[in-house]
């Protein structure tokens, strides 16, 4: 099977040369991560799957071994109310994720008996669980065979297999079909396969500064080959937090989650000086159900 490149300096890349030297490479240099081992079974892969989303690894870390602590099963988060979930999530941010990963330990309870489905169907049918979730899952939890698209890999991929610096900014039909050419045919094999790639997109093919150096497929690599050619690069993540909607809904969600009873508007008044952006922020959480209005102007974590 070849795969041939869309940039006009390619010739053809057999994809069985990329696997070896990836998976040697992965297997010598991977980070040890708690939800990489054995122990952490389904579930603790998809709750890091859950957390890194947007989210660096060194912030997961931490937040991760204290929600497996909690809730070792699915079934032990389902039984608790969805603002605790939103408590345990701390700083990490997007706490919609925290409420997506609730509804999905009650489907999985109500559904599948308390245990992670092995079927990619059945995952991507759980709430909050898209297709790169539920590839991630199958793949790295139960060793399947799918194509794992997350932005290290497309990066990767678009820079080994087509020669282009930057993959497109959303995910496009070509590169699912690229990543379903390259995938290993042998199971095993394949997930340990998603597993390398997406290491390597991480660690040496970073988005800027790469490190071809010690990069395993960097002589078969099309971008390098063709002289490294500049493209148009990601979106810089704005760098401004300061006194934005997202700063101010995140004062006001830390005043309700470290308190254990609900709290009367005027806490939440004085975490913010601006009552038209503290008011859009706040009807902006309860609206995304991150936040309960109780009467009499008070507020809480969400029960139900």
């Amino acid at each position: 099977m070849t795969v041939t490149h869309v940039t006009q300096t390619s010739d053809v890349l057999d994809p069985v040369s990329l696997h070896a030297p990836v998976i040697a490479w992965f297997d010598e240099h991977a980070r040890d991560l708690p939800w990489r081992r054995p122990e952490a079974g389904a579930w603790g892969v998809m709750v890091s799957e859950f957390m890194l989303q947007q989210t660096p690894v060194n912030r997961v870390l931490p937040v991760y071994e204290q929600w497996l602590a909690r809730w070792p099963r699915p079934a032990d988060l389902a039984r608790e109310a969805p603002g605790e979930a939103v408590r345990a999530w701390g700083r990490l941010g997007y706490p919609r994720r925290a409420l997506r990963l609730h509804g999905a330990a009650q489907a999985i309870t109500e559904r599948h008996g308390g245990e992670v489905p092995t079927e990619h169907s059945q995952l991507l049918a759980l709430p909050g669980i898209g297709e790169y979730t539920a590839a991630a899952v199958a793949s790295f939890a139960y060793g399947q065979r799918h194509a794992v698209l997350d932005t290290n890999v497309r990066r990767v991929f678009a820079r080994a297999a087509t020669g282009i610096q930057y993959p497109p900014n959303a995910t496009t039909a070509a590169e699912r079909k690229l990543a379903r050419l390259l995938l290993p045919e042998e199971e095993r094999t394949a997930a340990r396969w998603a597993a390398a790639s997406m290491e390597l997109g991480a660690l040496v093919c970073t988005a800027r500064n790469e490190d071809c150096a010690r990069c395993p497929i960097a002589d078969r690599c099309a971008w390098r080959l063709a002289g490294k050619p500049a493209h148009e690069g990601p979106a810089r993540r704005g760098q401004t937090y300061a006194g934005t909607d997202r700063q101010v809904r995140g004062k006001l969600l830390a005043v309700l989650r470290e308190a254990a009873n609900p709290v009367p508007q005027a806490a939440l008044d004085a975490v913010w000086h601006e009552p038209v952006q503290r008011g859009r922020a706040l009807d902006g959480l309860v609206s995304d159900g991150l936040v309960e209005p109780l009467e009499n102007g008070y507020y809480r974590l969400p029960l139900t």
